[in-house]
């Protein structure tokens, strides 16, 4: 589910101020994980249980019963509703009917289960699948493809993690991206580089979910409430994906030292040791591995699909991926206990702790107030507007749930009567929001899912370093945004 789009905020000046603190302690304390040898889950956990204290004390956040299997009634049910004294007044047909009230804790909606649960089934999902030797398959045919070139299989990559994060989602992009990755370099023998291919990944999923309306929750938001159509949305921003991925692989590239091999006598030799590698190496049964091809490519279809497919539509992505993991685990049913240990826990804790400080802040008035400041720069007029809105969006997006701000941000535009649907700051949102996350790990659940990937696989970032080396990529994509936009609104 989703956060409020904006929760009324009765917190006073002094409230807010305090949790604006607090949202920068989190930050900070994150930043300097490895000083307090703490796990993210912790440093979020300790956090989010001061903001919920904090937050009953300041009486910020709503504590009523919570009503569950109500609809929206439309004018004809109303009348037949308050026909039926299941109405008490006229006045009452503007609220939903039916449903049951149930006493829910308030910090369990404040969580994003979606992500969270889109999160669990498809990494538990994708190391099963990963066990019929599908993944490794799929991997030595790319790299067979580069013909060992180090830069063409970061372009082979790069390209597939961008158009897997258009028609799925980012998070699971990364992790089905980023476990090819770590079998292709560790057949070429390069792990070296395994930094650099999954931090590239990580940020080109930000940038694959710019494509389309429905690749981010921001784009659907911003989209709709601008009444932007998925084909209009695709024509505009489908040029300045194009070039941001390009300029992304080549700023990678020189970064990360990642060279085509220029010697023709060790051209020769990669090519040779890229066709002694058996892409059947590693397939047990044939059975198995044609049930994981069939049910990747299910997967990838019903994931893609889900919001025109009967039935699941209602059900939603996260659905999906538990769904088909539970199919996957019947193969290792006497066994899953052990599947259940390979889960990274930390880092959905980390995610369930984040969103419920998230949810606290927004209650304490911080993301008002970011929003408000956000809004001023609206007044500055239609070009620079757009640009220092688009540069002051990307910047909170970095530090705090995307989702929220877009809605506020959706909403004061909304309300501005000066604000056309063909405005370029409809576009600053959209384009500040998502590209924000790859400033920071936590800036968005792909690349915190990058940096797992990475410690997984021994190759360990701090939030210091990823700051450090992500910035310059980010800057990148911000100021060719800025120009972009600036040029064709």
């Amino acid at each position: 589910m989703m956060l409020p789009l904006l929760a009324e905020s009765s917190a006073s000046a002094g409230a807010t101020v305090l949790f604006a603190f607090l949202l920068l302690g989190l930050i900070l304390s994150l930043a300097f994980e490895e000083k307090l040898h703490a796990k993210k889950s912790v440093i979020a956990g300790v956090f989010a249980v001061v903001c919920l204290l904090l937050g009953a004390a300041f009486h910020l956040l709503p504590v009523e019963e919570v009503v569950v299997g109500s609809h929206l009634v439309e004018e004809q049910d109303a009348v037949e509703a308050l026909e039926a004294n299941e109405l008490a007044t006229e006045e009452d047909a503007e609220v939903h009917v039916g449903g049951h009230e149930i006493d829910m804790p308030l910090y369990i909606p404040a969580i994003d289960w979606s992500v969270i649960v889109i999160l669990l089934g498809s990494s538990v999902f994708v190391d099963v699948i990963s066990r019929s030797g599908l993944f490794k398959w799929l991997a030595i045919k790319v790299t067979k493809l580069s013909r060992g070139d180090p830069l063409l299989l970061l372009s082979y990559y790069g390209v597939m993690t961008v158009v897997f994060s258009a028609v799925l989602n980012n998070v699971t992009a990364m992790v089905i991206v980023g476990s090819l990755t770590a079998v292709s370099l560790d057949k070429l023998q390069r792990k070296d580089k395994l930094l650099g291919f999954l931090l590239t990944e990580g940020l080109l999923t930000n940038i694959g979910g710019l494509l389309t309306l429905i690749s981010s929750v921001p784009n659907i938001i911003v989209g709709t409430a601008a009444g932007i159509s998925f084909v209009d949305f695709l024509i505009y921003s489908s040029p300045y994906v194009v070039l941001a991925t390009g300029a992304t692989l080549f700023m990678a590239a020189k970064i990360f030292k990642i060279e085509r091999i220029k010697d023709p006598a060790e051209r020769e030799s990669a090519a040779a040791m890229v066709d002694s590698f058996d892409e059947n190496d590693g397939i047990v049964s044939r059975g198995f591995f044609w049930f994981g091809a069939v049910m990747t490519v299910l997967f990838i279809l019903t994931i893609a699909t889900t919001s025109v497919l009967p039935w699941v539509s209602d059900l939603g992505m996260g659905f999906v991926a538990m769904a088909f993991a539970v199919i996957a685990l019947i193969r290792y049913k006497s066994e899953a206990d052990q599947i259940y240990r390979i889960v990274d826990w930390d880092l959905l804790g980390f995610f369930a702790g984040l969103f419920v400080v998230i949810y606290v802040m927004e209650y304490a008035g911080v993301l008002e107030a970011l929003g408000s400041v956000l809004a001023l720069l609206v007044d500055l007029g239609d070009k620079l507007g757009s640009a220092a809105l688009l540069v002051a969006a990307a910047v909170c997006s970095s530090v705090t749930d995307n989702i929220p701000l877009a809605a506020m941000l959706a909403k004061i535009l909304g309300a501005m009567p000066d604000v056309s649907p063909d405005s370029p700051l409809w576009w600053s949102v959209i384009l500040g929001a998502n590209l924000g996350g790859n400033i920071t790990p936590i800036g968005s659940a792909s690349t915190l899912v990058a940096v797992t990937v990475m410690h997984k696989h021994d190759v360990p970032i701090s939030f210091i370093r990823f700051v450090k080396v992500a910035v310059p990529f980010a800057v990148m994509q911000i100021a060719l945004a800025v120009v972009y936009l600036l040029l064709t609104k």
